[in-house]
Formats: C-alpha cells, structure tokens, sequence
C-alpha cells in the first residue's frame, strides 16, 4: 500500500516574514484567510502577517521571493539593504543572471546581468558594494551618488574611493560614466550626507577642496579640534549644523567655537536652508571669507557648475 501521508504535514510558516501563496498553500492558509485583515498583500502572489512591522528591508525580502534562489538585491533595493542613504525611489530591484530567470511583477524591476559581484548581507544576496555604486548611477543624481559613496566608503573597510573608481571604469553597467565621474568625489572619513553635500556645493562652485574631519589647534601644536571641513591655511573652517544637538553637545560646539577665536579661526556656520534652499547666499558669504582670509587658489569668481545641482528657492 502507496504511503498516503501528507509532505506538508508539520510544515511551519513564520508569518512575520514575507511568504509566498504556496508556502501559505502547504501551511494550510486559505486563499480567503490571505485576502482577510490577518494579512497584507506586499507583491503579486507575496503576503506577509498585517501586524508585521513594514520596513524597507521586508520589502526587499519580498521582492526576491518570486525569484527564489535565482535573484539578489541590486540597485536601489541593495542601497536598502546596506542603509545608505538614497532618495526615495518607489520601485524594488532584482537581478538575474539569465533571461530565463526573469519575471515580470508590477512594483518589481527585474535586471540581467551575465557576471554578477553579489555577496551576502543579512542573510539577503545583494549586489557587492562596488557594484551597487555604478548601479545607483542609473538612478540617482551625481551629489547623491557621492553622498552613497561615502557612506560605502565609511561603512565597509574593503570600500575605497579606488575600488569604486575601478567597477565603474572597467564595468559596462548602465551608468558607468557617471558613477566614473562620482567616484572622482568620493573622499574617506566623511560623517554625514549634509557634510558631503555641502563639500559638493562648494567644490562643484571652483573653489579649492577643504579637508574633511581635520583636528586642528593652537600655535603651540597642541591639536584640541575637529572641524567638518578646513581651509588651514587661512585658518577657515565650514560646518554643517543641523540643530539637533543635545545640550552636552552644544556646549561643547559653543566651548570650540570660543578656542576657535582664541586661535584666530573663523568657522562659518551653515544650515540646511543654505544648502536646500539659498545654496547661492552659502556660497556668496564662503567665497567672500576665503578671499579676505587670503586662502590660496581662491578664483576671483565662481564656476556656475553647481547650479544644476542645488537649485535656488527664493
């Protein structure tokens, strides 16, 4: 007598992670119980319980599961995966490495790549750092791309402004030639992405590029401070503030602040407003410091080549 016990029996489903209706088929999940309150619906034929916290990263985890072992976390899906920080783009990415892999899933934007870089990052395959910078090119603009690099950059120890350049030269990946030119900007030891686009603003405008995070002192050499970004030679610093500090914190900035004037520094306070909506006046009240302060290689007038980049509103 043929064995008449059911394969699915025992079978648990954790239902607080994204599932597919057949795994919700073999636990024994009614297709009417899927459509119920109990359940939200992520993509076509992916279910999750309702009362499991939404997160970019189950999103992403229910993107791959029509794909199966096939797909991994590529472009803006990877970044999510990593925490880099991106603009938000609505759609999930996965990547292939055959076109007999690929599906069609509304919300799912499915790419083939013959000789994929991909690794794997909380337990989720997801594009190689270096990889992911190139394939953001294709989806981001350049002073985001720079922010994403140097997040990678800080974030991943193998990841250097070198190694991103090399993918996106080699490569032939949609975005090549931008993320070649980001890449150029990329820099180590950056905090934050308004760091990094203040720096942009200010270097995509002519002016000579400031260190970044650099401790400086007083004339005995005694190195007491760090600013966000320095022009030493004419003891200029510019510093992103974002308002939020608590109050141990701006006591401190306000002590430095104070060693600064003692030293013969001048810091140029910038807030988000000066980058977001006013970038011209930010770039006006810098350049005219650095020119009285006498910092070398300062043009007497400024490139227009950011205002693609950071538009003004008035």
């Amino acid at each position: 007598m043929g064995d008449t016990s059911d394969p699915d029996e025992g079978f648990v489903l954790d239902t607080s992670r994204p599932f597919s209706r057949a795994d919700a088929a073999k636990a024994k999940i009614k297709p009417s119980t899927l459509r119920g309150p109990r359940f939200t619906r992520l993509f076509s034929g992916v279910y999750v319980a309702a009362d499991a916290p939404a997160t970019p990263l189950q999103r992403v985890q229910a993107a791959l599961i029509p794909f199966g072992e096939n797909g991994f976390a590529s472009h803006a899906s990877a970044a999510r995966v990593y925490e880099v920080p991106i603009p938000t783009l609505p759609d999930e990415h996965v990547t292939v490495t055959t076109a007999a892999h690929r599906r069609a899933h509304p919300g799912i934007v499915c790419h083939v790549l013959r000789k994929p870089r991909a690794v794997v990052m909380d337990g989720i395959g997801v594009s190689a750092p270096d990889q992911l910078f190139t394939e953001l090119a294709s989806q981001v603009s350049l002073v985001d791309l720079v922010v994403a690099g140097d997040h990678l950059v800080r974030h991943h120890p193998r990841v250097t402004p070198a190694t991103l350049a090399d993918f996106a030269t080699t490569g032939t990946l949609p975005g090549s030639r931008l993320a070649a030119r980001a890449a150029s900007y990329v820099r180590e030891n950056v905090r934050s992405p308004m760091e990094t686009r203040l720096r942009m603003l200010i270097v995509l405008a002519g002016l000579p590029e400031p260190r970044i995070n650099t401790l400086v002192g007083s004339g005995d050499g005694m190195l007491k401070r760090e600013h966000d970004l320095v022009y030493a030679a004419s003891k200029t610093a510019i510093e992103y503030d974002g308002k939020q500090h608590p109050a141990e914190q701006w006591e401190r900035d306000l002590e430095r602040r104070e060693e600064a004037d003692d030293d013969g520094w001048r810091i140029v306070t910038v807030v988000a407003k000066g980058i977001y909506r006013r970038p011209d006046l930010t770039l006006e009240k810098i350049h005219r410091v650095l020119l009285v302060r006498g910092e070398p290689g300062v043009p007497p007038h400024l490139s227009d080549a950011w205002r693609p980049h950071f538009p003004v509103i008035r």
